[in-house]
C-alpha cells in the first residue's frame, strides 16, 4: 500500500493561477470550444497548430524502440488524432487537457501495438520487433511500456491520483503548473506525488528486475 502523505499546502490563489497561455495555447483552446459546438472544419485548423507538439510526445513515448517499428511517430499522431477529434468528447477543459488525453491515446495505441506484437511472437508467427521502450526522466531507467503499465495499474488501486501526476508528467511531459492546474491542486501536492510515486514505481521494477 502506498502512504500518501496529507496536502498540508494550502490550495491558495497563488499557488494554483496558471500562467498565461500563449497566443498559439489561446487559438488551441477557441478551436477546441469550437469542435465543443459541432463545427467540424475546425478540426482541420487545429492540426497544424498542435502537430509538432503531438509529435513530441509520441518521440517521448517511441524512444527506444526498435528502428524498424512498423508504427512511426508520424502514424502515431495521425492515429491518436482521428481518435481524438472523433470521439464525441463532451467538453475539452482547454489546451493542457487535450494534451493530457493526446498523451494517454499515444499510450493506449501502443500499449495494444505492443501487446499484438507479444502475441505474435508467443505464437511463433512473423519476428519480434521488440516492444515499446519510452524515454526515461533523470533518475528512472529505460522501461518496457508494458512493465511499466503493469506497475502503473497497481499503484493506481491505491494512489489515483498520484498516478495521475506521474503519467502526466512521465508521458505527456508536463509541468508542475500545467499539472496543478488540471488537477485541480497546488504545485506543491503535484511535487510530492511525483516524488512519491517515482520512487516507488523505481522500487517496483528494480524489484523486478531482480
Amino acid at each position: 500500500m502506498i502512504n500518501q502523505a496529507p496536502d498540508q499546502a494550502p490550495n491558495t490563489p497563488a499557488n494554483l493561477v496558471p500562467r498565461p497561455q500563449t497566443a498559439e495555447q489561446t487559438r488551441v483552446t477557441m478551436l477546441l470550444e469550437r469542435i465543443d459546438d459541432g463545427d467540424e472544419l475546425a478540426s482541420e485548423d487545429l492540426l497544424p497548430l498542435v502537430y509538432d507538439e503531438l509529435r513530441e510526445l509520441a518521440r517521448r513515448l517511441m524512444n527506444g524502440s526498435a528502428s524498424s517499428h512498423t508504427l512511426q511517430p508520424t502514424a502515431l499522431v495521425h492515429e491518436a488524432y482521428a481518435k481524438l477529434v472523433g470521439n464525441g468528447w463532451d467538453s475539452w477543459k482547454g489546451h493542457a487537457h487535450f494534451c493530457a488525453v493526446a498523451s494517454s491515446a499515444m499510450r493506449q495505441i501502443l500499449l495494444d501495438h505492443a501487446r499484438s506484437k507479444r502475441a505474435v511472437k508467443r505464437g511463433g508467427g512473423v519476428k519480434h520487433e521488440g516492444l515499446t521502450g519510452v524515454e526515461s526522466p533523470p533518475g528512472l531507467p529505460a522501461i518496457d511500456l508494458l512493465v511499466l503499465d503493469d506497475a502503473l495499474t497497481r499503484l493506481a488501486e491505491a494512489d489515483e491520483r498520484g498516478t495521475r501526476v506521474f503519467e502526466l508528467r512521465y508521458f505527456g511531459g508536463m509541468g508542475q503548473e500545467q499539472i496543478a492546474t488540471l488537477l485541480g491542486c497546488s504545485t506543491a501536492t503535484v511535487d510530492r506525488d511525483w516524488r512519491r510515486c517515482k520512487a516507488w514505481i523505481t522500487s517496483e521494477l528494480t524489484a523486478g528486475d531482480g
